[in-house]
């Protein structure tokens, strides 16, 4: 049977129109059912531009998607019908095995763990990113789902990453570490020194802690860190390429770029696509029951149709079922030590206040 995968296609600065060229495309390129979600009233003038939808593509009605300054839980109480929240019903009730959305991320992540749910035992969805440009075995996590993370949070930060380093870079035995002000163990906030003691006892491939510099080394395959840390270091790292090139353009000044000042600047314009393409495809939420990847908002047809991609591949892998494994073997071996770091309620159930499902 072939993998079914939701868009939110009234989700996004840019849908419909890049929503629908993405899956178009996308169609197109695979096997998969793609299913675009949307007001068919909105998606139809879009899907006639561009000649039809192909035979493994057709639209699933929603209502619109949430608009900006929404709260995410309207997904839920006052707009249940909307493209995000329909979109996640249709993975929760087998009809898809994946969804995307560019939509709003909060509505994206409280539709993911209100209709999915979450693993047993981890308290919060997590976003890897892979920094696939400059260090293509190296994922961050979390990229920016998470602010105040508890160490039982970064503890199953690095399970996450350790399965996606495996499942989707191809890593057999991925390393893992935690980001800190120092390499030696003690360093940083008591956050991360409880958070290096469960790690350190996980049975995961854990290295210790390492500093900035480490970060494109390909020191660790997976580095874990808070996610306002790690929101900040994606979005430094995907400026890194415009900045430089900016930074060269004003010094040529209009001179003639012939022979190797050419060749460089060709070189230069490669480095500028490879920092920026962790935004092409966004980033898989991790620890919900089932495949989400969360986008930019203003992602292009370009970024949805890899985007779409990078859900198929996630589902074909099983990434899924391979955590629930994975930490299931991690919380055994470090039963007692978490048992030792008081949890209140609030710090396990995310960043979200969310009714239990009826």
């Amino acid at each position: 049977m072939s993998i079914r995968v939701a868009l939110d296609a009234a989700g996004g600065d840019n849908a419909p129109s890049a929503t629908v060229r993405g899956a178009i495309k996308a169609a197109r390129k695979s096997d998969a059912v793609i299913l675009l979600v949307g007001p068919p009233e909105q998606l139809e003038p879009e899907i006639r531009k561009c000649g039809g939808l192909p035979s493994n593509a057709r639209v699933v009605p929603s209502d619109e998607a949430l608009k900006e300054g929404e709260p995410a839980t309207h997904a839920l109480r006052r707009k249940a019908n909307c493209s995000v929240a329909v979109a996640a019903k249709l993975v929760r009730d087998g009809e898809a095995d994946a969804f995307v959305s560019a939509g709003s991320t909060g509505a994206a992540s409280v539709s993911a763990i209100y209709y999915l749910g979450m693993l047993p035992g981890i308290g919060r969805p997590a976003v890897c990113v892979p920094l696939v440009g400059l260090a293509p075995r190296t994922v961050l996590i979390d990229g920016g789902a998470n602010v105040d993370c508890k160490p039982n949070h970064m503890l199953s930060f690095g399970a996450i990453g350790t399965v996606y380093a495996r499942r989707m870079l191809g890593v057999p035995n991925p390393t893992v570490a935690l980001l800190s002000t120092g390499a030696e163990q003690g360093k940083g906030p008591k956050t991360l020194q409880e958070s290096y003691e469960l790690l350190n006892q996980s049975g995961l491939n854990f290295l210790g802690n390492i500093e900035g510099y480490d970060v494109l080394s390909g020191k660790a395959n997976v580095i874990v860190c808070d996610g306002i840390v790690g929101n900040i270091i994606l979005k430094f790292y995907e400026s890194l390429g415009p900045r430089f090139t900016h930074w060269v353009k004003e010094r040529v000044d209009g001179r003639p770029i012939v022979g190797d000042s050419r060749r460089m600047l060709c070189q230069i314009t490669r480095f500028t696509r490879l920092t920026r393409a962790e935004s092409t495809g966004g980033g898989l939420l991790w620890g919900v029951n089932g495949v989400v990847q969360i986008m930019h908002g203003n992602s292009t047809a370009p970024h949805f149709e890899r985007a779409i991609g990078r859900a198929l591949q996630a589902a074909e892998a099983d990434v899924v079922n391979d955590l629930r494994t994975e930490f299931a073997a991690v919380q055994e071996r470090c039963r007692d030590c978490l048992d030792s770091i008081p949890i209140t309620p609030h710090e396990s159930q995310g960043s979200f206040a969310i009714p239990a499902p009826r």
